[in-house]
């Protein structure tokens, strides 16, 4: 086991019993957050365009104004 993975227990056990219930909620949190942050994302590559060369015209994309809201 890791050092910070018995620091991680030490503080766990260290941990009032009154706050328990938030602590488990957080790692809870975490934990989804972990495991729905997959890539690519389920969106990424909805969008074609007619060209493939987007990441070169990036800077006239942007001043064009490209992502500005109206």
């Amino acid at each position: 086991m890791s050092a910070t993975r018995d620091e991680l227990h030490r503080l766990v056990d260290d941990l009032p019993d009154a706050r328990v219930p938030a602590a488990l909620a957080d790692v809870r949190r975490y934990l989804a957050a972990a495991v729905d942050g997959t890539w690519p994302p389920p969106w990424f590559g909805a969008a074609t365009a007619g060209r493939n060369d987007t990441a070169a015209r990036a800077d006239d994309l942007l001043d064009e104004g490209f992502g500005r809201s109206a």
